[in-house]
């Protein structure tokens, strides 16, 4: 935060030579027009929790050497994981996601657990230094995480510890999931009328962008009428790429 009180944005990306630094501070969240094509208008502090440790959103889990750089120097203390898999309804561990998202976490130097919110009392989540979401569908999740009593203790978890979610889990850590309806509603297979999400963050992002782009008819343009009706700004992330909010919010781009 700066000396004025407004939040600031870093963008990271890994983009250009060796010597050159990455990094780049927006103050007061202006534009960042050179890697999403839209204006962020000033953002308040007051928007965003200020009390969040470390909140990571992105695309398909810390797929990138960007991502893992950018977390290693958050878990030099840090010695347990748990790897949730409770989003993949169908697959849960044996998700082929899973084999990978341990070996990320594990070379961070972690102890790696798997977890099932179907399975395990929500509560030993806070065992654990850092917790990580799998994707798999957002109205599942949030249904699992409504029906095992765990809002508070995610809550807790990204307010002490390291919490990290993915795909479906980035869309229900922020504050709804209205956006995922405008695009692939047939995934709302439990019927769920509130789509509110857990509002760990009013950040809103969207997981997998590029791929989206080339499988849905008209993606842009409905995420762009969602925008324009909410009067929000989407931050786009394609895999490889991440979010990290605690207090300041630093966004990776490959």
């Amino acid at each position: 935060m700066d000396r004025s009180g407004s939040m600031r944005l870093f963008l990271y990306t890994d983009k250009g030579s060796r010597a050159q630094k990455n990094w780049r501070c927006i103050t007061s969240l202006s534009v960042v027009e050179l890697f999403i094509g839209f204006e962020y208008n000033e953002i308040d502090k007051s928007e965003f929790e200020e009390v969040i440790k470390m909140l990571i959103l992105c695309s398909n889990g810390l797929s990138s050497d960007m991502l893992l750089s950018q977390l290693s120097s958050k878990v030099v203390d840090c010695k347990t994981a748990a790897l949730v898999v409770t989003a993949d309804n169908e697959y849960k561990e044996n998700n082929y996601h899973v084999p990978r998202c341990v070996a990320e976490l594990q070379s961070l130097n972690l102890n790696v657990d798997i977890f099932d919110l179907d399975k395990q009392p929500a509560d030993l989540l806070l065992n654990y230094d850092v917790v990580e979401f799998i994707g798999g569908n957002p109205y599942y999740l949030l249904h699992a995480i409504q029906s095992s009593n765990s809002i508070d203790i995610l809550r807790t978890i990204a307010e002490t510890k390291i919490l990290i979610g993915w795909s479906a889990a980035a869309f229900v850590f922020g504050p709804t999931l209205e956006l995922v309806n405008c695009y692939s509603p047939e995934m709302n297979f439990l019927e769920l009328t509130d789509l509110s999400g857990l509002s760990l963050t009013d950040v809103q992002v969207l997981p997998h962008y590029s791929r989206f782009l080339s499988r849905f008819e008209k993606f842009e343009e409905k995420c762009c009428i969602y925008e324009e009706g909410h009067g929000v700004k989407v931050i786009r992330i394609n895999d490889g790429d991440g979010v990290f909010i605690d207090k300041e919010i630093i966004i990776c781009k490959r």
